[in-house]
């Protein structure tokens, strides 16, 4: 019996080591994507909502912004179902899901190349600037 209990124990203790958690974005109806900061970090339920959701809705008084976990299906079903009212226009509404740490925040800027940094020292373009 002992052995039962223990080997039932190992088990339970196992998998919660295995469970999958995910952190992400909430809040509701902000505007200008201010959502994205520290205090707005959430932990989702651990193997249910496996998902990160952004939804992005026009209204006359501009863009507003929700953000939440969510499961993989009723995330899927959301984005998918509100595919046509994703115009960008007012009343448009956006959903995504994404399944990264935070990717339901701003999206990152791209590095830019500076404009001389693909030049080597003896092209003609560098030279005129020696």
């Amino acid at each position: 019996m002992r052995l039962l209990v223990f080997a039932t124990l190992f088990g339970v203790l196992r998998d919660a080591g295995d469970a999958l958690q995910i952190q992400c974005y909430q809040c509701e109806e902000m505007k200008h994507n201010d959502c994205s900061t520290p205090e707005y970090i959430v932990n989702c339920t651990v193997n249910v909502q496996d998902m990160c959701q952004k939804e992005v809705l026009v209204k006359p008084d501009g863009i507003h912004y929700r953000k939440s976990c969510a499961s993989s299906g009723a995330c899927l079903i959301a984005s998918s179902g509100y595919q046509q009212f994703c115009t960008g226009r007012l009343n448009s509404v956006c959903i995504s899901c994404c399944n990264t740490p935070l990717c339901n925040g701003p999206k990152r800027k791209r590095p830019t190349v500076p404009p001389y940094s693909h030049c080597s020292p003896w092209s003609p373009d560098m030279q005129s600037l020696l």
